[in-house]
């Protein structure tokens, strides 16, 4: 007979195994839950998130070889009910541009590179699998053209810059909307006046910027609420409006609430989005950046992006004030800009004006070892996605192009349809430029019959184009009182400098990852095979529905063109993520963009602020 020390010892054994089993079987189930079903709750042990809860769980497990998938049903995976939804605290989450993120991630940006405003994207184990809500009394975006002008409050609860800029005219709270007058930093009288004065200092004809279409393209780098953008919008000059998510985090969410094209971003360590000799001019009115930090680079990035001729239009204490501080701040720009070959062209009160040089010449005849340098022949100018900028000057190929004031361009409209010619660049002749503008106008055509019976007038604003090719898309809806954010993928890169030779706009993207933007900033997205890329590319189509869900506005819509397979597995997400308020699915046309079994799926967010679950 055993003992009784025996027996205790051998039953605190056995317990011991089977708190171990548990433990193991507990642990299994946690790592298989997280890794399917979105939502999920984890541990707070790590010290991230709140109220022991963090939404941040993974991306869904990306299914491949959809044809084969929908061959065999069994394989199909669950597909849940309803996605859950974030805390409200989350209603304006920008993952890419989360500081949060950074924290918990214990990463080291340098501040004063401006590099914690840069991109620091969630790696897949983290990234929300929940649907982003609208915050507290939510209401349907006022329509362009009014909103221009005004915004409903609770859409942008945030009063801070109305009170901190309430002397420059930059917003008003009025009630239940906030009111924008139209005023900035340095044009306190409104911006139209300021454009107005700023053509005047060019002399251009009828003191009109557009100086007869000529100049289309613009960067506003600093750009507050975009009201300089706002108002360039009836001289047909469209503006890319840009500032970071920083103390003044939401004034481009403002910006993209009142129908002005806008984005996230800043000057920093990384080149801009853009390819180069994408603008006409560069703005600058009081934007509170170090110009002459690091040999100029910042400077030297505009350089990159203006055409030849380009003006950068600076309003700032710099220009005009007399104390020994900023006269040494202008005197150390000014010798900068000399030696990078640019001119003053005018110079009037607060603002300075300079031009870029047309040609080579100059920058041939500076003296040898002359700052900055001319960049090496093998760096790539229109290189620009996670590209470090650098603190060098790219100089004209040989190509008669780019000896050509504003690259040869021919004026606005017509340059809209006019080949270009840096289509040589990227191996497409005129007439496949041709061919495809004839294509996107038949299927937007095409489209807008599909939504003949939903639309409504001015139900659509802000419109993203998440694969844009050659712009053709965009070029179509020219004459719908809408903007369109071209979105060329990082495969395809070199064919955005076309969209901004059309006098269109457009960024660089991953669709892996998420957008530099707010949440519910887009009434209409346009995904054209967008979904069939991401999946031969192992990113989940699940995560992808789940972002653009996030930029897509309560009753916005979403266009997916792809084949079949992809169409069949996205519709069966569509309650789940609550863009069942309205669809429509057709077989289109053939035409010669066509890919094999194309189909068109059409569906419309629902608004949802009540009787929702979230985590």
């Amino acid at each position: 007979m055993k003992s009784k020390g025996e027996l205790v010892a051998n039953a605190m054994a056995v317990k011991y195994v089977l708190i171990g089993t548990i433990a193991v079987l507990g642990l299994v189930c946690l790592y298989y839950g997280s890794s399917v079903a979105p939502g999920l709750s984890r541990s707070d042990a790590d010290g991230l998130g709140s109220e022991g809860v963090d939404p941040v769980l993974g991306g869904f497990v990306p299914h491949h070889d959809l044809d084969d998938l929908f061959a065999n049903r069994e394989r199909q995976p669950d597909v849940p009910g309803s996605i859950p939804v974030c805390d409200v605290k989350f209603s304006e989450l920008i993952p890419c541009l989360d500081r949060n993120l950074i924290y918990q991630m214990k990463l080291k940006p340098n501040l004063t590179l401006m590099e914690h405003y840069e991109r620091h994207c969630p790696p897949p184990e983290r990234r929300y699998n929940c649907l982003i809500p609208p915050p507290v009394g939510y209401k349907i975006p006022i329509r362009w053209p009014a909103s221009r002008d005004e915004v409903w409050r609770a859409n942008i609860p945030h009063t801070h810059l109305a009170q901190e800029k309430s002397d420059q005219h930059w917003m008003v709270v009025n009630g239940n909307k906030i009111n924008f007058p139209g005023g900035g930093t340095h044009f306190h009288d409104g911006a139209d006046k300021y454009i107005m004065a700023v053509a005047k200092m060019l002399k251009f004809p009828g003191d009109k910027l557009h100086n007869g279409g000529s100049i289309r393209n613009v960067l506003d780098v600093g750009c507050g609420v975009a009201s300089f953008g706002a108002y360039l919008l009836p001289l047909d000059i469209i503006a890319m409006s840009l500032a970071p998510n920083d103390v003044h985090e939401n004034q481009i969410q403002f910006a993209l609430e009142r129908g002005i094209p806008s984005t996230l971003g800043v000057l920093g360590t990384k080149r801009l989005p853009y390819p180069s000799r994408s603008f006409e001019l560069a703005h600058c009115s009081r934007c509170r950046i170090d110009w002459l930090q690091r040999d100029g680079i910042l400077l030297l990035e505009l350089d990159r992006l203006l055409r030849p001729g380009g003006y950068f239009v600076y309003s700032s204490p710099e220009a005009y004030a007399h104390d020994p501080e900023n006269r040494k701040i202008w005197n150390s720009m000014h010798d900068l800009l000399r030696r990078m070959c640019w001119r003053v062209v005018a110079k009037k009160d607060q603002t300075v004006i300079w031009a870029k040089p047309m040609s080579n010449s100059c920058y041939l005849k500076r003296d040898q070892g002359t700052k900055p340098p001319l960049c090496s022949s093998d760096d790539d100018p229109d290189a620009s996605w996670n590209v470090l900028m650098k603190a060098c000057i790219s100089p004209y190929s040989a190509k008669g192009m780019h000896r050509e004031r504003w690259s040869g361009l021919v004026p606005w409209p017509r340059r809209l349809t006019a080949p270009p010619p840096r289509l040589e660049e990227i191996g497409v002749i005129p007439a496949e430029f041709q061919e495809d503008t004839n294509v996107w106008r038949s299927r937007v055509d095409e489209y807008w019959k599909q939504m003949r019976a939903i639309l409504h007038k001015n139900s659509i604003r802000n419109v993203m184009d998440m694969n844009s090719n050659l712009g053709g898309f965009a070029a179509a809806l020219n004459d719908k009182d809408v903007w369109v954010m071209n979105v060329a993928s990082v495969h395809a890169s070199a064919k955005l400098k076309i969209i901004y030779d059309r006098g269109l706009i457009g960024t660089v993207h991953d669709w892996c990852e998420a957008f530099s933007t707010y949440p519910r900033t887009y009434d209409l997205l346009h995904a054209w095979e967008v979904f069939s890329e991401i999946d031969e590319r192992n990113c989940g189509i699940e995560d992808l529905l789940i972002e653009m869900d996030r930029i897509l506005r309560p009753e916005g819509y979403v266009i997916i063109r792809d084949k079949s397979s992809v169409i069949n597995y996205i519709r069966r997400y569509l309650l789940a993520f609550r863009w069942d308020g309205w669809s429509s699915e057709v077989e289109p046309r053939v035409d010669s963009l066509s890919s094999s079994e194309e189909r068109v799926l059409i569906v419309r967010k629902k608004l949802w602020t009540e009787g929702v679950n979230t985590l």
